[in-house]
């Protein structure tokens, strides 16, 4: 069975250091696709997810666990690469959204279940990389960390009612790209 986060928390506010790196080590990955969705550049990702950590550690002392970790955690990465895209004031190109139907939505939704898991994966990352950022780091949240609209919600600050429109705003962008990326006979073979 895995130690839950909240025994390694004690023993970090306990002055036990080492235990910090456990939590790196379980977060650490997921922290970076975070960063690498909202930042799309490989060292700004890592610088981003370091300062992540950083910040994670010095202010342990003030995670209430009122919400879980990966939350709280999730929440800083995100805050981390907004004052990160402020500084470096690049503006992606919005992708135009076609007006996708809430069936067409759910249509896409069934062709990526029908997709091998690897495959699906791929296709949606490489997808998502063309997302403005805030949209790209939403969806990897419910695609990959099966995040709750409340996890989310606590994650980018915005109430779960919000995050659903914002998600559903977000897929139709991403329903648009993979649209035009992914090999048409996948969507053709679903779409029917």
């Amino acid at each position: 069975m895995t130690i839950d986060d909240q025994h390694y928390i004690n023993l970090i506010i306990n002055g036990d250091t080492n235990a910090f790196a456990i939590l790196v080590d379980r977060y650490k990955d997921l922290v970076y696709t975070l960063t690498l969705r909202m930042l799309k550049n490989r060292e700004e990702a890592e610088d981003v997810s370091q300062d992540t950590f950083i910040k994670a550690y010095k202010s342990m002392g003030r995670f209430k666990g009122d919400s879980k970790f990966s939350t709280w955690i999730y929440r800083i990465a995100y805050n981390t690469s907004l004052d990160r895209l402020k500084k470096n004031r690049k503006h992606f190109n919005d992708v135009a959204i076609d007006e996708f139907t809430e069936h067409q939505v759910k249509t896409m939704d069934n062709a990526l279940s029908q997709l091998e898991n690897e495959e699906r994966n791929q296709a949606i990352q490489k997808c998502l990389a063309q997302l403005p950022s805030d949209d790209a780091f939403m969806l990897t949240l419910y695609y990959f960390e099966d995040q709750s609209l409340d996890e989310i919600s606590k994650v980018i600050g915005l109430t779960p009612n919000n995050v659903k429109v914002k998600l559903f705003r977000s897929r139709k962008k991403l329903a648009t790209i993979m649209k035009a990326q992914l090999e048409p006979e996948i969507i053709e073979n679903y779409g029917r």
